[in-house]
């Protein structure tokens, strides 16, 4: 077979848990056209004027939370992923195989990963960003990175890119499996008295313009649910992180947690398919601030499902997905 290059992608992460290090991340991440499509001299000033002079300090104290020694958790996760992926296909195809790690911001970075496949001699990539539903502010922006990267090469290798993977049938296994999992943990499979899915939020507007994402968090959740065999009274959907004033997809999370306690739903269990690796959005402003909300509302139990992470499903998952364009 052909030398082949694997690269693995996530969205990033500030190399520090400072209000520094959190600007230039911020700086990076927030000027993207594809993050944000507004007129960039109206962008510009918005950005720089007043998001980058206060944003950092308090998102910085966030990150703190959830930072180890070793530095964020989606960093951290996401070499883990690489490893275990690395060796689950050297098993089979040795040293023709070789993994990379990039983010789209900050690092390592997209660039210098293609680049270590580039000397390498790689005959063959595969880019896998670990974006389950495609959006054009993930998965798009990733392809215009290594776009950026490789146009600029000399010889360039064949190159496939997987855009999504979000009704995989490894994929849809591996999540509900982890919620029977985690459910049975809890000593009752039916834990939760309503099932919430929850995944990244999107401006309306990008969804009016034609972005698939918010029918394939759709898809997904159907497949889970079918899985699992719920009905419609058992699961919901919400969407997460929301900034700004403008409108974003529905039904939001917080009217959601703070509106079920008072119509007699006490107990939730809730999960982010849309996260292949736990994030400060999972573990802080999910597992932490949306509990608290949700308590502070009536509600009694509130558990987070944790994402598939570098678990041995979820790598057999990726492994399956890259095997079928190898």
């Amino acid at each position: 077979m052909k030398r082949t290059g694997i690269l693995i992608t996530n969205l990033g992460t500030p190399d520090e848990a400072t209000p520094s290090a959190l600007r230039r991340y911020l700086a990076e991440f927030l000027w993207d056209r594809r993050v944000v499509d507004l007129p960039r001299w109206k962008w510009w000033l918005i950005l720089h004027g007043i998001i980058l002079r206060t944003r950092p300090a308090k998102v910085a104290k966030i990150y703190k939370k959830v930072w180890s020694s070793e530095g964020g958790p989606l960093l951290v996760i996401s070499k883990q992923q690489q490893v275990a992926l690395q060796k689950k296909l050297q098993e089979q195809f040795g040293d023709d195989v070789i993994v990379e790690l990039g983010m789209r911001y900050g690092n390592p970075s997209i660039s210098s990963a293609l680049e270590s496949l580039r000397a390498e001699r790689v005959e063959r990539i595969i880019v896998l960003p670990l974006f389950p539903q495609y959006s054009a502010a993930t998965t798009g922006s990733t392809f215009d990175a290594v776009s950026d990267t490789i146009r600029g090469w000399r010889s360039i290798p064949e190159l496939t890119f997987i855009n999504e993977y979000h009704t995989h049938p490894k994929y849809i296994e591996a999540l509900a499996k982890s919620i029977i999992e985690h459910r049975k943990f809890h000593d009752n499979i039916s834990a939760g008295e309503r099932l919430l899915f929850s995944y990244h939020g999107l401006p309306q507007s990008y969804h009016d313009a034609g972005d698939p994402y918010k029918s394939q968090c759709i898809a997904t959740t159907n497949a889970v649910v079918k899985y699992l065999g719920l009905d419609e009274s058992q699961f919901m959907i919400v969407f997460q992180s929301r900034f700004g004033k403008e409108e974003w997809l529905k039904p939001y999370i917080e009217e959601t947690l703070r509106t079920l306690p008072k119509n007699g739903v006490k107990k939730i269990d809730l999960v982010c398919p849309g996260f292949s690796a736990d994030c400060v959005e999972t573990l802080e402003e999910i597992a932490l601030q949306d509990r608290d909300m949700f308590v502070a509302s009536g509600g009694s139990e509130y558990n987070y499902i944790p994402a598939l992470n570098d678990n041995s499903a979820h790598i057999d998952t990726l492994s399956e997905i890259l095997l079928e364009r190898v």
